[in-house]
Parts: C-alpha cells; structure tokens; sequence
C-alpha cells in the first residue's frame, strides 16, 4: 500500500512507490492504480494530479468534489509548489537554469512526448544541480526540479533535450542503460500549498528512495 503522508477532513497525500499507476489504464490487467487503493481506505478521496507510473513520491487526494474543485484551481493557477529530484545521465554543464521547450504528444510513438516549436504547448522547469558522481561512462547529476508547467513527462522530456535523460528511464533513456536500473531515479519529494479551508500553508515531504 501507499504511505499516508497527510490526512485531514478535506485532503490527503500519500507517497506513491515507483511501477504503481496513478489511475486505472486500458486493460483487465492495469486496473490496480494509486487511485483505487486509496478510495478503498478512503471513499471520498479524488485524485487531483497524477505521476507517471515509473515515478515515486507524494500525490494529493481531496476528500469530495467541492475540494476536488478548489484543488484543481490551485493547480490551473500554479499555486501548488512541487520540487522532484532525479539522476540523470552525465554531468549538466550549469549549476541551475530554465528549460523552456513546448512540448506535444509523438503521435507515431505514443505514449512518447516531444519538443516541438510549432503544436507544442509552452512547458517551463527550473532546475539545480545538487550533486556531480562519477566520471567518463558512469557520470551521472543528482538535481533538483521544479515544474512551472505540468505536462505530460515533461521532466522526462526537458532532461533529454538537454543530453541528460534520466537514469532507468523505459521511455527516454538508452535501452542498455535503461535495462541496469532497476527503477526510473525521478521521485516527487515536495510538496506545499495554502490549505483551501484553513488558508494555512501546508507542506509535505518524502525521502528520496534512491
């Protein structure tokens, strides 16, 4: 099961571990997600925002539609402060920076993301490195990530555009290198907004598991 982060009478947040969907997919066996076994704990619980399934880390539930609703606006407004943390592939040349790339759906590659100038949507994340391993082959950077934007894989996708894909990444990174990760190393780690209700900021965190 998922950990409870945070529960109150309006909202929970739970830490989701990497290979669990988010919500049911297409197909008898993909209907065990992230959704349905908090509502088995939970009856009033609705998902606000999801993670990829390859992704860990903190997903926020509201308790009922009205605060389904107002949750959903905090998002639309990007007032809800989110920070990831990955490990990706070489060494990122700048300490911090902003990737600014629109992004649309690979309509021969699905579920596959891409940069593209012209039907893209505008997708912003702010990055900082944290930490520079390893040399030559095994060079690899611990960083920081704050999604402006909330598009589809779009960490996955910025990363890649700079030359850093994300190590274990099933999608985006070299097969070979794909294969000797046992998980994607992309986790949600923080999480912080005004509580609808009480108006009292509220932040939550979960440890890095890799």
């Amino acid at each position: 099961m998922p950990t409870l982060v945070h529960l109150d009478d309006d909202l929970l947040i739970v830490d989701k571990p990497a290979g669990l969907l988010s919500v049911p997919a297409r197909g008898t066996d993909r209907q065990d997600c992230l959704a349905t076994r908090v509502q088995a704990l939970q009856p009033d619980a609705f998902i606000v925002h999801r993670l990829d399934a390859a992704t860990s880390g903190l997903v926020l539930f509201a308790r009922g539609l009205e605060m389904l609703r107002r949750l959903s606006l905090a998002f639309e407004q990007r007032t809800v402060g989110k920070e990831y943390v990955a490990v990706v592939h070489g060494h990122l040349a700048q300490d911090e920076g902003e990737i600014d790339l629109p992004l649309a759906e690979d309509a021969a590659h699905r579920p596959r993301q891409i940069v593209d100038p012209v039907h893209g949507r505008r997708a912003l994340t702010r990055y900082q490195v944290l930490a520079r391993l390893g040399e030559g082959a095994e060079a690899c950077t611990r960083v920081a990530l704050k999604p402006v934007t909330g598009r589809a894989h779009q960490l996955r996708v910025h990363l890649l555009a700079l030359g850093h894909p994300i190590l274990g990444d099933p999608l985006y990174a070299p097969a070979d290198a794909a294969a000797r990760c046992t998980r994607m190393h992309l986790h949600a780690r923080r999480i912080a907004f005004i509580h609808p209700r009480t108006r009292v900021p509220l932040q939550r965190e979960s440890p890095v598991p890799f």
